[in-house]
């Protein structure tokens, strides 16, 4: 077997083993987990949404985007769970897409992107009717099939913009 041979093959099988790791699926789908993530929140499912993350999970993004470190006795997934429900209260008609995503053995990662209407209070400011859009790059740890740490950014300062923006 020569060279190219050998190099060819062992990149279609890495290609192949990327296309479809078990271990980044959600429990009990074929669909990955942050395929799943954005249609749970489109779907406003909040126990579904809750249901793709581990019970130990670990959030180590601290930002204005995700509120104040947890309180005590609240987990780290419980307050992630909050956050969501919250900014479907501020946007109740929040749709989230999945403009890409990086998938390996372990880990997944993703930019999201948020459209809705500014609906309820959300960042404590009343419902303006704006449409916004957002978006957010996360990189999640996966583990038995669900989300057991999380890095990720969040456009807040997008966010605020529009929130903020002079009526037109």
């Amino acid at each position: 077997m020569d060279r190219r041979s050998l190099i060819a093959g062992a990149a279609l099988l890495g290609a192949s083993a990327l296309a479809t790791p078990g271990p980044v699926r959600a429990q009990g789908t074929g669909e990955s987990l942050v395929d799943r993530f954005a249609a749970t929140l489109s779907a406003h499912d909040i126990p579904a949404f809750a249901a793709l993350f581990a019970e130990d999970y670990v959030n180590h993004q601290v930002s204005a985007a995700t509120g104040p470190p947890p309180a005590n006795g609240k987990s780290p997934k419980r307050t992630t769970v909050d956050l969501f429900a919250a900014r479907l209260a501020g946007i109740p008609d929040l749709k989230v897409a999945v403009e890409t995503s990086v998938i390996t053995v372990d880990k997944v990662a993703a930019s999201f992107v948020y459209t809705g209407t500014h609906g309820g209070t959300y960042f404590g400011i009343a419902p303006t009717g704006r449409p916004l859009r957002f978006t957010s790059c996360d990189i999640f740890r996966v583990q038995n099939g669900l989300l057991a740490e999380h890095w990720g950014m969040g456009d807040i300062a997008g966010i605020l913009a529009q929130l903020r923006a002079p009526a037109t």
